[in-house]
């Protein structure tokens, strides 16, 4: 965050100062506002541009084995231009890499849900998916494991089967 308010700064700045130095090649021909309104208008062009890249620079630095399963768009009335196209301001991916199964549970599967958020810390989550039930409980305080990897304690929750965490979390590797 710090230093994409760096980078707005430095947009800002430098865009004053090109209209200030061509101003002055001209002779002092362009009005005097040209100069805050290009600065201002340079501002926002970095803020909107890295509103709408951002997803995309954190998915291409993600580690490997993550595979990106729900995206979430925004809009806002102080944003004008999220309404002509919204950006991703969150999103969950599943850590394929740490999926675990269980050989006597084949359609369970337990596996780390990571949501990123813009301006948030990064939280992995556990969580349990029942691929042939189309169900979904959280791993929390009380869950237990028993014997042939049953799951005890669980709170279940119905999903639709084109739910996309619970499609992400049940495709093969």
């Amino acid at each position: 965050m710090f230093f994409e308010l760096i980078g707005t700064i430095v947009a800002g700045a430098v865009a004053a100062l090109l209209v200030w130095a061509l101003n002055r090649t001209l002779k002092g021909r362009l009005p005097k506002w040209l100069i805050p309104a290009a600065a201002g208008a340079a501002m926002l062009a970095a803020t909107i541009s890295s509103e709408y890249s951002w997803y995309g620079r954190t998915v291409a630095t993600m580690p490997a084995g993550l595979a990106v399963a729900q995206t979430i768009e925004e809009t806002a009335l102080y944003r004008p231009w999220t309404h002509a196209r919204p950006f991703v301001s969150r999103f969950v991916a599943v850590d394929r890499i740490s999926t675990r199964t269980h050989p006597d549970q084949p359609g369970l599967r337990l596996v780390d849900l990571v949501f990123y958020g813009r301006w948030t810390r990064t939280a992995k989550v556990p969580m349990l998916f029942d691929c042939a039930g189309n169900l979904r409980a959280d791993v929390v305080d009380g869950v237990a494991f028993g014997d042939g990897g049953a799951v005890l304690n669980a709170q279940w929750f119905a999903l639709d089967a084109t739910d996309p965490l619970l499609r992400t979390a049940c495709a093969e590797n």
